[in-house]
């Protein structure tokens, strides 16, 4: 969606917000350390003062007042604001929205886990209702090379006070993000660890190495290897075959992943899985590596 907004610097948002609202109430990222990541390095973590992004509701209500049903609250990790930040917030989002359904923001494990069931649920009240939390594997070593800043514990505990609060989730996963070392480990832990986390949404990403990130040196100096294209496929097939949520709605349309697939988890795990094994076998054609992004 066209905005008339005063973004500053680049701006990412998931794949199933393409036609929401983006309102850039933070920049940065509040950790901002993962290895893989080159996202938010360009930038220091701060809230954007509260007229800025009040003023920025105002315009984008004066533009497109009937047409937002969706808003995306950026950059990495907007969750981090406290509610006297949150609330003037979500309240002008509803005053200015008429027909605005669905609030949504990136998480981390800790700042979901620094706020309280009862904050989460007035937050959920006032009208934000899907956090995006990216846990990239659930392989406890894993979370240590990437330097991701929560366990496989830590986000089974998030994910259990998001359910508390009443927010949905949407868990994403980091094809490769273990290397050629791990990319067992790193397959079959997060299939346990999205089982845990019993997302409403399940997504996984392909990694891609960025020139000038701390993984990029590692692989550089031989110290970290991609799994080629057959052992991120073989990742994704047992992350599929073994993850067990209630039931999750599945996607890997992310422009970085080589099959696009879409289901629902359990119960299409059987027809990703023969998908995938077309894949792995040649039967299936992938996506070209010239069309595949960030």
């Amino acid at each position: 969606m066209m905005t008339p907004m005063r973004y500053e610097g680049r701006i990412y948002r998931p794949p199933s917000e393409a036609n929401s609202y983006i309102l850039q109430a933070t920049i940065g990222c509040s950790w901002n350390h993962c290895t893989y990541c080159d996202m938010y390095r360009d930038k220091r973590f701060r809230v954007r003062d509260a007229k800025e992004t009040l003023a920025d509701i105002a315009l984008a209500g004066q533009a497109y007042g009937d047409q937002v049903d969706k808003i995306f609250v950026a950059d990495g990790d907007a969750l981090a604001m406290s509610l006297d930040q949150w609330e003037p917030i979500l309240r002008a989002c509803r005053e200015t929205f008429p027909r605005l359904r669905r609030v949504s923001a990136y998480a981390t494990a800790r700042n979901l886990l620094a706020k309280t069931e009862q904050e989460l649920g007035r937050l959920r009240e006032w009208g934000l209702s899907l956090l995006y939390i990216g846990p990239e594997s659930g392989d406890d070593e894993t979370l240590k090379r990437i330097a991701k800043g929560g366990s496989f514990d830590d986000h089974v505990n998030a994910a259990a006070r998001a359910h508390a609060g009443d927010m949905k989730l949407s868990a994403i996963f980091l094809l490769g993000a273990g290397g050629v070392a791990r990319s067992a480990e790193h397959a079959a832990g997060s299939a346990r660890l999205a089982t845990a986390m019993n997302p409403r949404f399940v997504s996984c990403l392909t990694l891609a190495v960025v020139p000038g990130t701390p993984i990029a040196t590692l692989e550089e100096s031989g110290r970290f290897e991609l799994p080629g294209i057959l052992g991120l496929l073989g990742e994704l097939r047992t992350f599929v075959d073994m993850t067990r949520p209630d039931d999750a709605i599945f996607r890997t349309n992310h422009a970085s992943n080589y099959l696009p697939l879409a289901g629902r988890l359990p119960r299409d795990r059987e027809k990703i899985v023969a998908v995938l094994d077309d894949a792995l076998s040649g039967r299936m054609p992938l996506r070209p590596e010239w069309s595949r992004g960030l």
